[in-house]
């Protein structure tokens, strides 16, 4: 089973493994963005945004790590997530003959037109998958925030059409431990909680965005970087 140290080492590696190098991209590729006049911040104030919506997306990348790591130490054999060119899912898995399919969502707080989107999206991959594993499959909708809940009435609703329409009952609305106590792991909950106050104790208040902070570090990032960023960097008036 995933202890602290592998936990945090997980959410290190996600989060900040490139950050530079991810941010420095973004900058060549919409300048715009940080330094046009009509933005009411200044560069750094729009780096530091942009550095934390980033983390907000890459942290739920490491929780899908995280939850495969859990999958794979209670045995559950995870599979490959693009089921097909087009669809990817959060988490697939199996035991035996007996398929999972798990959207994960950090929090439900969308507003009414991504909630339907959302929905649309879980229901195709599952009809997919269903049909492929002759209706062997279970789906489940999981959003780790428990806190929020905005949409649940609505996606239980649209589940209970789902079931009728594809005459499957093995789907599932989750949220925070709900998930664990349904692969029977009630108590690793309270283990991630302690643990992400833990790992957020560690994290500076304000992310350090001098590249001279840590030049070795930096170096190692943006090495792959193409020569015409750096060159367009340069250009622009960016200095890492």
């Amino acid at each position: 089973m995933i202890d602290y140290q592998g936990f945090s080492s997980i959410l290190n590696r996600h989060i900040f493994g490139e950050e530079k190098r991810d941010l420095l991209e973004r900058i060549v590729k919409n300048p715009e963005r940080f330094i046009g006049l009509f933005r009411p911040t200044k560069p750094e104030s729009k780096i530091l945004q942009n550095i934390f919506q980033s983390r907000e997306i890459r942290f739920g990348d490491a929780m899908e790590e995280i939850t495969k790591k859990v999958l794979e130490s209670l045995g559950y054999r995870v599979l490959d997530s693009q089921i097909n060119s087009d669809l990817r899912v959060d988490i697939y898995f199996c035991s035996g003959n007996k398929f999972y399919m798990v959207e994960q969502k950090i929090r439900d707080d969308h507003d009414s037109t991504k909630k339907k989107g959302q929905f649309a999206n879980f229901q195709e991959k599952f009809r997919l998958l269903l049909s492929r594993h002759s209706g062997n499959l279970e789906g489940i909708m999981w959003f780790v925030d428990p806190s929020l809940a905005k949409n649940r009435n609505y996606y239980l609703g649209e589940i209970r059409k789902l079931k009728r329409k594809t005459k499957c009952q093995e789907i599932f609305l989750f949220y925070g431990p709900e998930f664990f106590d349904y692969i029977n792991v009630p108590g690793l909950w309270d283990n991630l909680l302690e643990w992400l106050l833990v790992w957020k104790e560690s994290l500076p208040t304000i992310p350090d965005i001098d590249f001279d902070t840590d030049p070795d570090g930096s170096f190692e990032q943006i090495k792959s970087l193409e020569p015409t960023s750096c060159t367009n960097l340069n250009r622009g008036g960016f200095r890492a």
